[in-house]
């Protein structure tokens, strides 16, 4: 009932820009340029925490970007998760190193992209879908919050990259094992131990490794803010627990990982 009534009120009641609170616009030109404007670039927090795979994030955590996100993940502004997604689809673009995109092509419904299924079925030409998984939210942020804001914005990233003509599905193979503590005020070394072991592999996870159909070279983790990258080396080690055998290495060995928005500290330590 939560989100019937945050959809409906966002009809009914004044709309202002989540960013900078122009009135009459859901999200104005400016602040969207803010999160569209510039190219997604690898970012990394100093000191990195071992294991983190190599990031790509659209735009700085400041000003009117973080406005939007906390609008999206903390007050349910739900009609934000199609700029949001559109960001972290050039995240993963970025990532992957396809930058352009073909032109998007019927999939076995006629319709753009088709159903993405492990193998590339719906997407002509494709060996396998790029694996989107998300990091999981805590159960009780989950049902304090009355959506999953990552798992809503890595679904719209998903079609995104499949209207571009690039064959994606979110695989949603990640869980929390343990309760962790609220994150915020912790420093990166606390942050690192207070999520270590948290994260594991659901049980369809653990069937889909066995099948070869969760590659490592597939997998993209996704988040919407990287802070200190703790949580992402955490999910990047839960996915590599399962491949660390002799014929297949580790997954954060190869995997990348997409987020919205990162501390300007990681901006600054990739900037050109």
């Amino acid at each position: 009932m939560r989100n019937v009534w945050q959809e409906l009120s966002g009809l009914l009641l004044p709309v202002a820009c989540a960013g900078c609170g122009r009135p009459r616009t859901e999200l104005c030109v400016a602040c969207r340029a803010a999160l569209l404007g510039g190219p997604a670039r690898r970012v990394r927090p100093s000191p990195g925490p071992p294991g983190l795979p190599a990031v790509y994030a659209a735009a700085p955590y400041e000003n009117a970007v973080r406005a939007v996100l906390l609008a999206h993940k903390e007050r349910g502004a739900l009609g934000l998760a199609g700029v949001l997604g559109r960001a972290l689809a050039g995240c993963v673009r970025a990532g992957t190193g396809q930058l352009g995109g073909a032109e998007p092509r019927p999939g076995r419904a006629g319709t753009p992209g088709g159903a993405a299924r492990p193998g590339g079925a719906g997407f002509p030409g494709a060996a396998a879908p790029l694996l989107l998984v998300p990091v999981p939210s805590a159960r009780s942020a989950t049902a304090a919050r009355g959506h999953d804001p990552v798992s809503r914005i890595a679904a719209t990233a998903a079609r995104e990259l499949r209207r571009a003509g690039l064959p994606a599905r979110v695989l949603p193979v990640l869980r929390q094992r343990r309760a962790v503590a609220d994150q915020s005020g912790l420093g990166a070394r606390q942050r690192r131990v207070n999520v270590a072991g948290a994260l594991e592999l659901t049980a369809a996870g653990e069937r889909l490794l066995r099948r070869g159909l969760l590659r490592h070279d597939r997998v993209i983790l996704v988040d919407d803010l990287l802070t200190t990258g703790s949580t992402l080396a955490e999910a990047a080690r839960a996915l590599g627990e399962g491949h660390g055998t002799d014929r297949e290495p580790p997954v954060h060995g190869g995997c990348r990982a997409a987020v919205v928005a990162a501390s300007p500290s990681a901006f600054e330590m990739n900037r050109n």
